[in-house]
């Protein structure tokens, strides 16, 4: 096996409101990813998906970047970061040049998008994305591969994601205050739908749903690109407070009545299943609370229809309303609850699946599930190109740390006073 010191070093990070997780992978000889270490820790410090508290998400990012390095065996320098908390925005920017009726070469092609650059400013807001789309010849829209083509006009659509500049920076300062570099930070659902969707269902058109802990994000691939985002204040995490509020139990004893009993969809099994919680503040050697599991899904299916009806009303809101055949891919760690995909099925009236991150040799099983979509997603973006326009990293938002390591990490938090 090749030294892995020698191979280029990817790592993604992805800090969400529930968890930090990171993935240190490298290429083999085919060019496959192949995973090196990985590392999870519980988030801190992070609400409904903007850092709240620099400190306690720094130490949480530190640890997790360094639990994968043991495993791996190397140290990184820098990271893809993602971006999935509210005020995202897509929009589209179109960009036309004359060419006088001649064949279209590749010089064309690099003067076009040379002039797009300027196109895709978006004031005050920082640009994540700027994907060339399709192009255009003298009006006649969607043409993929211009070259070799005569025409008298070339244009291009260019798809921009942006995304208020504040929160970004407190990502980004979070991140070098854990002594690492940011490669660039990239909006969550584009790197989720690179992860578990189909080529041919973002050609096609499918709305890609993210049940984060405590957002969710709505967005709609058509044509191979993410052409619309919706992003709702409410998340998996959402339903365990309402457990533990219901019940009066511990955040961490209703995750597990959640998971272990909860379901989107009621039986009529579930009057006659008893469930023992223990409550809050509760004595030593009390007699646990027992309550029926109807009582735990009335409980769940509440904030279940709730999130379902405005994930319907962002899909509405998207055009998202053609053929009923219209794929709707779940994912992330709310779309581990039992029956999810079946209930939101019957509620939107379309075909609805749960999307798993592809494979990558080495994944070990904990990450192969919805929850670390985004996170396989941002190692498949880095090692296979943007296709961006520019280079994705912030710019002067961003200031690249140089490479220290583990050891360089350590020794400046100690000098930073922990």
């Amino acid at each position: 096996m090749a030294d892995p010191t020698s191979q280029p070093l990817i790592t993604a990070l992805d800090i969400g409101s529930s968890k930090v997780s990171a993935l240190i992978v490298a290429p083999d000889a085919d060019g496959r990813l192949r995973v090196l270490g990985s590392g999870q820790r519980e988030s801190q410090g992070v609400k409904r998906g903007y850092v709240t508290d620099v400190d306690g998400s720094e130490v949480a990012v530190r640890e997790t970047v360094e639990s994968a390095e043991r495993m791996s065996g190397v140290t990184i320098d820098d990271v893809w970061a993602s971006f999935g908390a509210g005020g995202l925005t897509s929009e589209d920017a179109n960009v036309e040049v004359e060419l006088g009726g001649h064949q279209i070469e590749q010089s064309d092609i690099t003067e076009l998008l040379r002039h797009g650059r300027t196109a895709i400013d978006r004031g005050d807001r920082v640009v994540l994305h700027a994907h060339p789309a399709l192009y255009t010849i003298d009006g006649v829209e969607g043409v993929r591969q211009p070259i070799g083509l005569h025409a008298e006009r070339l244009g291009v659509d260019i798809h921009v994601i942006a995304a208020d500049p504040a929160p970004l920076r407190n990502l980004d300062y979070v991140i070098r205050s854990a002594h690492l570099g940011v490669r660039a930070i990239v909006a969550s659902p584009v790197a989720a739908a690179l992860a578990c969707l189909t080529p041919e269902e973002r050609e096609l058109g499918v709305a890609l749903v993210e049940l984060g802990a405590e957002v969710t994000n709505v967005s709609l691939h058509v044509g191979g690109m993410l052409v619309g985002l919706r992003s709702i204040p409410l998340g998996a995490r959402d339903i365990s407070d309402d457990i533990a509020c219901a019940f009066g139990v511990q955040r961490r004893d209703a995750e597990r009545l959640k998971c272990f009993y909860g379901s989107a969809m009621t039986s009529p099994r579930d009057n006659h299943e008893m469930i023992e919680a223990n409550q809050m503040g509760a004595e030593a050697g009390t007699e646990p609370m027992r309550i029926t599991r109807a009582q735990l899904m009335t409980v769940i299916r509440q904030r279940v229809e709730e999130l379902t009806n405005q994930v319907d009303n962002a899909l509405k809101g998207l055009g998202f309303t053609g053929p009923v055949g219209r794929q709707v891919v779940l994912t992330g760690g709310g779309a581990e609850l039992k029956n999810i995909a079946d209930y939101m099925q019957g509620v939107l009236g379309r075909a609805v699946r749960v999307g798993r991150p592809k494979t990558i040799t080495g994944l070990p099983d904990a990450h192969s599930g919805p929850a670390f979509a985004t996170l396989v997603g941002l190692a498949m973006l880095a090692a296979g190109g943007t296709g961006d326009l520019r280079d994705l990293a912030l710019g002067t938002v961003i200031e690249k740390k140089t490479g220290q390591g583990f050891m360089g990490r350590l020794v400046s938090a100690m000098k930073g006073g922990f």
